[in-house]
């Protein structure tokens, strides 16, 4: 490692363990399209203890808010069965640890990563009618019938239909990009 880069770690280690954490994540999740509860867990409480430590109780309050953040955004989506509660947990992690702003703008950011991996694994697999139609019908449902319960219900019921996008990977490549793009990794 150059000298130099040792300080900026030090300095960033945070940001270095979540982008770490959220890298493992997405392999696991890209693997088994599921992301494990031993990671998400000990991530969201572990960014409450380093709140704590560094930053007493209104940094255990910061952590708390970007854990909640974290949950609200992602928490619609598994709700009527459009995400698995890894990647709903694995979003509260990244609040535990980042707060609630970068939470959110990271969330953003891989909401657009999102959007263009499942537009290029349906370009990809050339079947844009199929998923046009699927999309016509979730979102025809979602105004429709408004149950979060018989959504879930349907989801379930379409799941083996669908390309499934793994969603951690997403969030990881959507949040160690908006660190990156905002200075903190270095």
């Amino acid at each position: 490692m150059h000298p130099e880069m040792a300080p900026t770690l030090f300095s960033h280690w945070p940001v270095w363990l979540v982008s770490v954490t959220l890298v493992v994540a997405a392999v696991i999740d890209g693997w088994k399209l599921k992301v494990p509860n031993w990671l998400t867990f000990p991530m969201i409480v572990s960014g409450w203890i380093y709140s704590g430590i560094f930053f007493g109780w209104e940094g255990v309050g910061w952590s708390l808010t970007g854990t909640a953040v974290g949950l609200g955004l992602l928490l619609p989506a598994y709700a009527i069965g459009g995400m698995g509660a890894g990647d709903v947990k694995l979003l509260a992690g990244v609040g535990a640890w980042m707060w609630g702003t970068t939470t959110l703008f990271a969330f953003c950011v891989s909401a657009i990563v999102g959007g263009v991996i499942a537009l290029a694994m349906i370009a990809v697999r050339r079947n844009w009618l199929h998923h046009g139609r699927q999309f016509l019908a979730i979102a025809t449902e979602i105004l429709v019938i408004r149950d979060p319960s018989e959504l879930s219900a349907i989801a379930a019921d379409r799941k083996s239909s669908m390309t499934l996008l793994p969603y951690g990977i997403p969030i990881a490549i959507g949040t160690i990009a908006y660190f990156a793009w905002n200075g903190m990794l270095l």
